[in-house]
């Protein structure tokens, strides 16, 4: 509740109040936060778009231009084991200040830009553990300090970074941009302050030269934790070196896992179900799909599609009234008969009984018993390969290619 207390207004920015959020705002519902001094909101929802309005970051620009040093101040409780960016400050896809909390890796990431080029800082630490934090990143030129819940974690070096933002520069808070980087859980107390060591604004009590004995026994008990930790380090780092001394005489290779199965690099085999020949190749299947011949059948066939096979194959053809039909096709006469080796034989078999209406009848092409209309033929195993897709007609069911995708030897059932 002390950020901010007797220091100038025109050397710091509230960003929650600048940003103007409120319970309605799409996103983010306004909770309890650490304390009741100030809103908090809590960011869970995917689809919000949480940035500065125009004069907000003509006002932010302002404030960073020809400074060398300001501080990034929050309170917050991420969710446990999830990433999102806490601030960005950012011009299209350059960032010139990002804060990062990544719960999978268990690091805060600070972007930024020097000579023209994003560089980054990783600090391990778990910020996402579902509690409340309070987090202060100051940077004075090249000194880069992080404090968290008031003790200073890490101390660092960079390149300084690029101060005089873009006239383009835009201000997301928990969010990179529209689409990327959304932080879940609830943030407080969100401030950029223009000052030396600003992170004393959010713990007075860190304004002091002298360690406490509470301070000296924290270091001392760091220290053995820091031993113990280097034992078994040490411990690790021999054994994995005594593996690896094992393993200089192994040679690896990558393999594919298919359907249950384990191909070794180089491999190749037929996947029938789509006609493809496959092979692994450095871990990654590569298919292709069968080559099939051209199929010139004599006067008296033609080409049909063969259950089991791939490519098409000739059958003799039947001829009744001057129509041609192709084997398993039907012609209803007085009865019912079908193509079998270039002879009409009689179908015994019954139609099974309809549920429409008689002016719904439909008989489909090449059958002898109706359907009702709207039937779906592609529901009855027409066959089409991977890259074209079934469509109903009235009567039957055709392939058409995929978007993209052309006809292999006019026959729309094989496209590539």
């Amino acid at each position: 509740t002390a950020v901010g207390i007797g220091m100038d207004p025109d050397l710091q920015i509230d960003i929650i109040t600048e940003l103007d959020l409120v319970n309605t705002t799409l996103g983010v519902t306004q909770v309890s936060g650490l304390h009741s001094a100030s809103k908090a909101f809590l960011f869970q929802d995917t689809e919000r778009e949480i940035h500065a309005a125009p004069h907000v970051s003509e006002k932010l620009i302002q404030l960073f231009r020809n400074k060398s040093e300001f501080t990034f101040l929050a309170t917050l409780q991420q969710k446990a084991l999830t990433s999102g960016v806490i601030l960005s400050i950012r011009e299209l896809e350059h960032s010139y200040f990002e804060l990062e909390s990544s719960g999978l890796r268990d690091e805060i990431r600070y972007h930024y830009r020097f000579n023209g080029k994003t560089r980054t800082e990783v600090f391990p630490y778990r910020l996402a553990d579902g509690q409340w934090h309070k987090i202060a990143v100051s940077l004075s030129a090249s000194h880069l300090l992080l404090h968290v819940d008031c003790n200073r974690i890490y101390e660092r070096v960079i390149d300084p970074p690029e101060m005089n933002l873009t006239p383009e520069s835009n201000l997301w808070l928990g969010q990179r941009n529209r689409k990327h980087g959304f932080f879940k859980g609830v943030i407080q107390d969100v401030k950029v302050i223009f000052i030396p060591s600003g992170y004393i604004t959010q713990c007075p009590n860190l304004n002091r030269t002298c360690p406490t004995c509470s301070d000296f026994l924290s270091l001392v008990q760091g220290i053995m934790d820091l031993q113990e930790l280097l034992a078994k380090m040490t411990a690790k780092l021999n054994y994995a070196e005594t593996r690896l001394s094992h393993l200089e005489d192994c040679h690896c290779e990558k393999t594919c896992q298919v359907n249950g199965l384990i191909y070794r690099d180089k491999d190749s085999w037929v996947e029938d179900d789509h006609c493809r020949n496959c092979t692994c190749k450095s871990g990654v299947v590569e298919c292709r799909r069968m080559s099939c011949p051209p199929l010139e059948c004599p006067p008296d066939a033609l080409p049909v599609h063969v259950e089991s096979q791939c490519c098409k194959v000739c059958k003799t053809k039947c001829i009744y009234g001057g129509k041609m039909l192709a084997e398993g096709q039907r012609v209803l006469t007085k009865s019912c008969r079908e193509c079998r080796n270039g002879v009409l034989v009689k179908v015994t078999e019954s139609c099974p009984p309809l549920n429409c209406s008689e002016k719904d009848h439909v008989l489909p092409e090449n059958q002898c018993c109706s359907v009702c209309r709207g039937h779906n033929f592609c529901a009855e195993g027409h066959r089409c390969g991977e890259n074209s897709e079934c469509k109903n007609w009235n009567t039957k069911a055709t392939c058409e290619c995929k978007s993209g995708y052309l006809s292999v030897q006019g026959d729309s059932a094989y496209c590539e």
